[in-house]
């Protein structure tokens, strides 16, 4: 009678494991360095209790938006990936009007030429009734250190998911990065409410 001999080692189950681990432990260290050497993240909390930098945008319209325009309001600015952003910042747009009233004014703000929007309102009607304002030369999203939050996808390029309160007198009463890219109305109008 032959005998079979077993082989001794590592069972194939295991090997796999600990390749598993290595290529997810890969995986997390090259986005740790990629985030790291993307640059710091801004610290946007350093915007609240100060006058809300300057800025000048306009809606699709041709309307132009600025800090002395919206004196005596209170006012969210949400600043945002647009057109690429779809579906989480289109429905944040979107839901963003419920918040309008007589002392209160939405307004999204977002890096895309004015012209790519008749699409993105096609695609989604509901957008129609936002304020969309176009900071096409991102310098507006630079002042507010918007370009480099935790929520950007896309670290010095684009705005993540943050939204910036002023209060009627041009002050920064509450900001936000919601890297979750929730729809955050209810946190918002909290905020609003302790303004009144």
């Amino acid at each position: 009678m032959k005998t079979v001999r077993q082989k001794r080692g590592i069972p194939g189950a295991v090997w796999f494991a600990l390749a598993a681990v290595a290529v997810l432990g890969g995986i997390y260290a090259l986005a740790a360095v990629s985030r790291s050497s993307a640059g710091p993240v801004s610290d946007i909390q350093a915007l609240v209790g100060k006058p809300a930098p300057q800025f000048s945008l306009q809606d699709v319209h041709g309307n132009t938006y600025t800090n002395d325009s919206l004196k005596g309001k209170n006012v969210v600015l949400f600043f945002n990936e647009g057109i690429m952003c779809y579906p989480a910042c289109w429905n944040q747009m979107a839901a963003l009007p419920e918040l309008d009233g007589s002392d209160t004014v939405a307004l999204s703000v977002v890096i895309d030429q004015p012209s790519e929007w008749a699409s993105a309102i096609r695609q989604m009607p509901q957008l129609a009734s936002a304020t969309v304002l176009f900071d096409t030369d991102k310098a507006v999203s630079n002042e507010y250190g918007m370009l480099t939050v935790n929520s950007s996808m896309h670290y010095g390029s684009y705005p993540g998911h943050t939204f910036v309160v002023i209060d009627k007198q041009g002050i920064v009463r509450w900001v936000y990065d919601d890297p979750a890219m929730g729809i955050d109305n209810e946190k918002i109008a909290s905020e609003f409410a302790t303004l009144r």
